[in-house]
């Protein structure tokens, strides 16, 4: 029997209570060597829900496995066609005010870094730079035979012709950018080849119960090991992907602090947890240290 990949955490009891004023956050900042940590709770203010907060979309919606991805074709059909539907929502959003307040950090010299455990290229969109995409973007396409990578704009105009008048409404968005959508509803969905080889085309994005490339953890580990406080925003941390980087900086005596409304599997390792929304935190430190969180607001891609 295979084993489902770990997609919930229950809190404990023993937690340490959270705190609503993010000075602390804005003391790290200044103090500079910040590498942030993202998840999807700082997309949620972008429209794109995450996974375990209120209303998350784990609540109705399995992501796909890349188990099941590979074995089905039945499964790849049914994931394209979601997904292809989802990224006409998901390709409009726009960076919130969060993902500004990071860009200006960062422009600020305050940052060593950023990881993003996010797919939706929001940062960047916002002005960030050199960050580090964890698990990968729904922006490119890969094909598992050839290793081609393509723009998913491109795999976008080929969906649409070759499923004319396909426009379901969907139930919801996922922030890996799957549309809820019924068997009935994907119906025949055509699934298009890799156009250099014939192979199976596949976002270039981390799914569920596959790992992440050996290269970008030891980058990211290297980043830990640089900066001088790690900074969580919007990560309920629950899968070791991103929970591995708090740990590391924690047995290394480095200062972790949470910005994240619920508890998350990395409290017992941080200094604080500042349980505010992302936008209104984020834009308050910018504040008080003297930052203006606007610049640049462009989708990529």
């Amino acid at each position: 029997m295979r084993m489902r990949p770990t997609l919930s955490w229950t809190p404990s009891g023993d937690l340490p209570p959270a705190i609503t004023d993010p000075e602390p956050v804005a003391e790290a900042l200044s103090a500079g060597g910040v590498l942030v940590l993202s998840g999807a709770g700082i997309s949620t203010e972008s429209g794109i829900p995450d996974y375990r907060g209120e209303g998350g979309s784990l609540s109705r919606h399995t992501p796909m496995t890349y188990q099941d991805f590979t074995a089905a074709a039945q499964a790849r059909r049914r994931y394209w066609a979601r997904s292809h539907l989802g990224w006409r929502t998901f390709g409009r959003a726009r960076p919130n005010a969060g993902h500004r307040a990071v860009a200006a950090f960062g422009r600020h010299g305050m940052l060593s870094g950023v990881i993003t455990q996010n797919v939706d290229g929001l940062h960047q969109a916002a002005g960030s730079e050199d960050v580090v995409e964890l698990h990968g973007s729904l922006d490119r396409v890969v094909c598992l035979s050839c290793g081609d990578v393509s723009a998913r704009r491109v795999l976008a105009e080929r969906l649409e012709e070759a499923n004319p008048g396909f426009d379901p409404v969907a139930a919801g968005i996922n922030p890996d950018g799957d549309a809820d959508l019924t068997d009935d509803q994907v119906g025949d969905f055509r699934v298009v080849p890799c156009a250099v080889c014939g192979g199976i085309l596949k976002p270039d994005v981390v799914f569920f119960g596959e790992a992440v490339p050996p290269a970008r953890v030891a980058h990211c580990r290297a980043l830990v090991r640089e900066a001088a406080t790690l900074l969580v925003l919007g990560s309920s941390l629950t899968v070791m992907s991103g929970l591995r980087f708090v740990r590391q900086a924690a047995e290394a005596g480095k200062p972790v602090l949470v910005v994240n409304l619920a508890p998350t599997r990395g409290d017992v390792h941080a200094e604080a947890r500042v349980a505010l929304p992302l936008g209104p935190a984020l834009t308050a430190v910018a504040g008080r240290l003297g930052v203006s969180p606007e610049g640049a607001d462009s989708r990529v891609g």
